[in-house]
């Protein structure tokens, strides 16, 4: 199935898989729960007894919300002044260069899981930096219209 979708709205639908990314480490954290026993009274605890796989699977969860917490607002900006049609950086358009940091962000945060769950310091710490500089270049773009500006 290939999907056609304006470069506009490419923001958006990336918003919604980096909010599926962050739920993606809790299947690893699910097959750790299972193979330590789930005790519903003290549900908490049982994450000291996971094995450091599922202990970084949670961790990654986590820092998965936390980076969301960026990402989506600087997508939005993004989106909300757009669209950018004048030429942006390596010939690409403002709009190609938002769909481009958004896919850029999303493989960043997979490999991140990765990285995390499987303890590879060294990946995970360049794929959080990508991230993040991904999430960096959303907000300038969004907000490059605007510097110079009076805005009273």
């Amino acid at each position: 199935m290939v999907f056609n979708l304006p470069l506009q709205a490419i923001p958006l639908f990336s918003i919604a898989a980096a909010i599926l990314l962050v739920y993606l480490p809790m299947g690893v954290v699910g097959y750790a729960r299972a193979r330590v026993g789930y005790d519903p009274h003290a549900p908490r605890a049982m994450f000291d007894r996971l094995p450091p796989y599922g202990q970084r699977a949670t961790w990654a969860h986590a820092n998965g919300f936390e980076a969301l917490g960026t990402f989506a607002p600087s997508a939005l900006v993004a989106y909300v002044t757009g669209p950018h049609p004048d030429p942006w950086l390596f010939g690409l358009s403002g709009d190609e260069g938002v769909a481009l940091l958004c896919g850029v962000f999303l493989l960043a945060r997979l490999l991140y899981n990765f990285f995390y769950i499987g303890d590879i310091p060294i990946g995970r710490s360049l794929s959080f930096l990508v991230g993040s500089l991904a999430t960096l270049g959303l907000l300038l773009i969004g907000l490059l219209p605007f510097l110079g500006q009076n805005l009273a």
